[in-house]
């Protein structure tokens, strides 16, 4: 196995199985046949047709598009679809710093392939023993990667809260971290990536975060989203990320990129022009989108 297996676990896409998602003419997201299907039930809501699914025209403000589309939604909750309901709602716009032109519950948004948005903070350690980062294992309740291995701190973005803001909010809820430690993370670029998942199309943009945390400092879980904290050498970090799947699919990308920011991952390795072009170009596979 190798570290490209994990890039191409964020490169997974067919392009011929999916249609438009279109809003005010603009395609905002991608949306697979058999839910296009599913969707042409609701004519009221959504114009669905061969080139693409549309919301209607009748639909004006942002409101009404929200509203209208909530309540198919529900329908379909009702009959046992996405059954990893969060009640957060997050935007559909045409870029992270465009005004939403109506905003869905976090659950449904793989189905209709629309941006996501996350924030992930690599929380690590460097003293005589090298350099060590605190790893959280996921709660076997959590609805995506259950018991899987992640970052000390990562959470999505709803509507409604700055990035900085919700790296805050999630650092004391997930790790026990204070205010003022939390704000000595600083950012370091972002994660883009375009794969199918079980839940559906993930197209993401990850907002990353480095934070070098004292000795003294252990995280402690306070939400009940993780079970338990790990402090390893980076070394056994990148030698598991390479030899098995036991990290969140994305959380092994941006421990990737640290890899690489950091010099742990270097010219000497075999790996590294692919990844370090891949991170940067946002291209994961030959089966990326351009």
């Amino acid at each position: 196995m190798s570290l490209i297996d994990r890039l191409d676990e964020c490169a997974r896409f067919s392009p011929q199985l999916y249609r438009p998602f279109i809003i005010e003419g603009h395609p905002l997201g991608r949306i697979r046949d058999n839910f296009a299907n599913t969707l042409s039930a609701y004519p009221a809501v959504f114009d669905v047709h061969d080139a693409g699914v549309a919301l209607t025209q009748v639909l004006q403000t942002i409101d009404e598009k929200t509203a209208a589309v909530a309540g198919v939604l529900e329908d379909l909750r009702g009959q046992g679809m996405f059954p990893g309901w969060r009640g957060e709602h997050y935007p559909v716009s045409e870029s992270y710093y465009a005004a939403p032109l109506l905003t869905i519950e976090r659950a449904t948004v793989p189905m209709f392939g629309t941006m996501g948005y996350g924030v992930h903070l690599n929380g690590y350690v460097r003293d005589r023993n090298g350099l060590r980062m605190w790893i959280g294992k996921r709660s076997m309740q959590k609805q995506t990667g259950p018991g899987k291995l992640d970052q000390i701190v990562a959470g999505g973005l709803p509507v409604g809260i700055s990035v900085r803001e919700n790296l805050i909010k999630e650092c004391g809820e997930e790790a026990g971290m204070s205010i003022a430690l939390a704000k000595t993370a600083h950012s370091v670029g972002t994660i883009s990536y375009l794969t199918e998942r079980t839940e559906g199309l993930r197209h993401d943009v990850l907002f990353n975060y480095d934070v070098e945390l004292p000795a003294a400092f252990k995280p402690t879980p306070a939400d009940g989203e993780v079970d338990d904290f790990y402090l390893w050498p980076i070394e056994e970090i990148m030698e598991r990320i390479r030899e098995t799947d036991d990290f969140k699919f994305n959380a092994a990308l941006v421990i990737i990129d640290f890899a690489v920011r950091h010099g742990v991952l270097t010219p000497d390795d075999s790996e590294y022009i692919v990844i370090a072009e891949a991170l940067r170009l946002g291209r994961f596979s030959a089966t990326k989108v351009r």
